[in-house]
């Protein structure tokens, strides 16, 4: 997982895509848990949205990250 700066992605295998603002480059077929894992977040307490459209947990292993998408990571934050 590649973050920071453009990145030439076509002969690489790899897939330009922003995470949070931030531009990253993933390799091609990267699911929503592989990204969640190569961010080094704890995946509770976090909702993933791609594109705007959350993506509900029972798909992140099956939902790839494509060219372009605008990936938000949020965690939940407790107050008291």
């Amino acid at each position: 997982l590649r973050g920071g700066g453009a990145v030439n992605t076509a002969r690489q295998g790899l897939v330009g895509l922003t995470v949070n603002g931030d531009p990253h480059a993933v390799p091609e077929g990267t699911t929503v848990s592989d990204l969640v894992a190569g961010l080094d977040v704890e995946p509770r307490g976090v909702a993933v949205a791609v594109g705007g459209d959350v993506v509900p947990r029972s798909s992140w292993p099956t939902h790839q990250v494509g060219p372009g998408d605008a990936v938000e990571i949020l965690s939940v934050a407790q107050g008291g």
